[in-house]
């Protein structure tokens, strides 16, 4: 099952890992994101298959959203009775369909269990609390998060800690991203702009702590290009004009942005899906929140958490600039991590 940007990348590697397997997989897509560039340009350049069922949910509020998703999954799951039902990631559909499965008397696995942020004000972390809760295996994907897992009680039978499954995706395409010309098309040279993604409420929905951020946009343009994906919910929200140096373009396809991130001198974001993305290649990360979901690219990998405030924002990137940090990866964060998910899954550890 997925349903949204961020989990494709993951159940693309789970599907291909579990076929490789003899097993027989039914890709549901829950149509939580539905436009071109973030749902079906990334299933042409992943070369996803279509999906066998397509639920339609579109957008809407929280409640919305997991309320048609699970009615239009819950005939689904009583007509195939599927052996396993996996579920990726943390978002609305996520929640609704480990529901359905698991109140139709059904095995659900939770791919990417155990990340916590501390933020019960994000749906993020309400839902990947409420999954693992009623999954019957959970599939951690860094040492911090079967931490979590373990530290909240569940049976040491129920907790794989397997790696991220995302970053399999990441390293199977890396060379295919590279080869893109987008460096060219931008007028980025390799190695000489920032990178900048902005999403979450938090940031965009008050003005001043948007403009705040734009501000902080601004200065670092004067030292170097910023190119800037604008997601469209943060294009609803901008109410000036982007500064000078500051390149705004439309989102971006999977390739072309991980050929970005892998060129850039540092990344600013608000996603925890970039977080793991720039540890994995090495690239500076600055991340604009006051919590995140995975701590273990701060400990062991490329991250620093820095918040909203412009001047510390500022002097974390000039630092970064002058004097980037050695790469540094996770335990298991090896490309394989989804193949450990289908030998979980198919070896009678999950079942």
């Amino acid at each position: 099952m997925a349903g949204t940007r961020p989990n494709y990348m993951k159940i693309k590697a789970v599907m291909e890992a579990l076929e490789q397997r003899g097993a027989e997989c039914v890709l549901v897509h829950t149509g939580q994101h539905y436009d071109y560039a973030m749902n079906e340009l990334f299933f042409k350049e992943l070369r996803i298959r279509r999906p066998d069922q397509h639920l339609g949910v579109g957008s809407g509020t929280h409640a919305e959203q997991t309320g048609r998703a699970m009615l239009a999954f819950d005939p689904i799951v009583a007509e195939l009775r599927p052996d396993i039902v996996v579920v990726d990631g943390d978002d609305n559909s996520t929640l609704a369909c480990a529901l359905v499965a698991t109140k139709a008397g059904q095995f659900v696995a939770h791919v990417e269990a155990g990340p916590r942020s501390g933020d019960w004000s994000m749906p993020e972390e309400v839902n990947r609390v409420a999954v693992d809760s009623i999954s019957d295996v959970l599939l951690a994907p860094s040492e911090d998060a079967f931490a979590n897992l373990r530290a909240e009680g569940y049976r040491q039978d129920k907790m794989h800690l397997v790696g991220n499954v995302s970053l399999d995706t990441l390293l199977a395409n890396l060379d295919r991203a590279r080869a893109r010309p987008v460096l060219d098309s931008l007028g980025v040279p390799r190695g000489g702009f920032a990178l900048v993604t902005l999403h979450r409420p938090s940031n965009v929905d008050s003005h001043d702590t948007l403009g705040g951020l734009l501000r902080a946009l601004a200065e670092l343009a004067q030292e170097l290009p910023v190119v800037f994906p604008v997601h469209p919910r943060t294009r609803a929200k901008m109410v000036q004009d982007l500064p000078h140096g500051v390149l705004a373009v439309d989102p971006l396809g999977y390739l072309d942005f991980v050929a970005l991130q892998d060129a850039a001198a540092v990344v600013l974001t608000d996603s925890g899906g970039v977080q793991a993305e720039t540890t994995m290649l090495g690239v500076p990360c600055l991340t604009l929140r006051e919590n995140t979901e995975w701590p273990v690219t701060i400990t062991k990998g490329t991250n620093q958490l820095v918040g909203r405030d412009p001047l510390r924002i500022m002097a974390a990137a000039r630092k970064l600039i002058e004097c980037p940090p050695p790469p540094r990866r996770p335990a298991l964060w090896d490309g394989r991590a989804s193949q450990r998910v289908a030998e979980v899954l198919l070896s009678g550890h999950g079942l």
